[in-house]
């Protein structure tokens, strides 16, 4: 059976991948175009850990957007690891869309960036001023002319705002016109290629990382153990571990008398229960993984 996509001719379908500072909206642009929850969001920077795949189909074709950590100088092997991902996957893509947020300067961070796409060649470079909602005229006026300044051969410059939904559209018609001809590259109705287990890892994990201290975000790891229907009754069962680095750090992610792990676990409890289709039992465990940032192999256990 041909996808609804595929069955057009004139198709197109491709990658597309979004860089910037940490913080300047990647992730909620990536929710925005898929329409659903595909990557968490978080104030803090290095949210995002791996290369999650969202899929936007359109009777025009199908973009499949690469949501990638921020880059950035690593202190750790799991900052190289991330660098590496992301240069691996700035390398495969088709469309790079360079965002800068609406609200602020273009600073030595964003040209950085902007001339790294240099090493890119294959791919078509689209600049990209996010969260129009939060600016004046003046503000975004002032960001594309900056924006544009940056480099000679953007193939095109969207002001739009993922929040209020402002020129999304936009954007979208012109990644799908910079898409090769080709049939969708998977199937209808699939939103992500992520299984339900790192999808249910990363709830887990944005919920952990809400209203903690700087120190801790990049500290913190999340293994599902086991997820199970639970007999003669409409719960799931879901057993999950948040690993840190350090007595002090589990410490924190408790609470006093286990008061913030209770709140961390209602959090993610509200944004598992939607995924499943049913209501959860979550059972969260904290256990410390000594330095597991540096450790190679306690980097590969917990998926790195």
């Amino acid at each position: 059976m041909t996808s609804h996509a595929s069955e057009n001719i004139d198709a197109r379908s491709g990658f597309v991948t979004f860089v910037g500072r940490p913080n300047v909206g990647k992730s909620t642009l990536t929710n925005a175009l898929v329409g659903e929850k595909v990557a968490i969001t978080s104030d803090k920077p290095q949210t995002t850990r791996r290369a999650i795949r969202g899929i936007l189909n359109r009777p025009a074709g199908q973009l499949v957007i690469v949501d990638t950590p921020g880059l950035h100088k690593p202190r750790t092997l799991l900052g190289e690891r991330l660098n590496s991902l992301v240069e691996q996957v700035l390398g495969d893509v088709d469309v790079i869309g360079f965002c800068v947020p609406a609200t602020e300067k273009v600073g030595p961070g964003d040209r950085r960036i902007a001339e790294s796409l240099d090493g890119y060649s294959r791919a078509r470079k689209v600049a990209i001023v996010t969260k129009t909602d939060a600016a004046s005229r003046d503000q975004i006026t002032e960001r594309l002319l900056e924006v544009d300044g940056l480099r000679d051969d953007w193939a095109a410059v969207i002001p739009l705002s993922a929040l209020t939904r402002d020129q999304l559209d936009v954007l979208t018609d012109e990644l799908l016109g910079m898409m090769p001809r080709g049939p969708a590259l998977y199937p209808e109705g699939i939103v992500t290629d992520e299984s339900t287990e790192d999808r249910i890892a990363e709830i887990i994990r944005e919920a952990a990382l809400d209203g903690v201290r700087d120190e801790l975000p990049h500290s913190i790891a999340v293994m599902v153990q086991e997820i199970r229907d639970r007999e003669n009754s409409d719960l799931t069962d879901v057993f999950a571990d948040i690993v840190v680095e350090r007595d002090s750090q589990k410490a924190i992610i408790i609470g006093h008398k286990g008061s913030r792990l209770r709140d961390v676990g209602a959090r993610a409890r509200s944004g598992i229960e939607p995924l499943l289709g049913s209501r959860v039992f979550l059972s969260l465990h904290v256990r410390v993984a000594k330095e597991w940032q540096r450790d190679p192999k306690q980097l590969g256990r917990l998926g790195f």
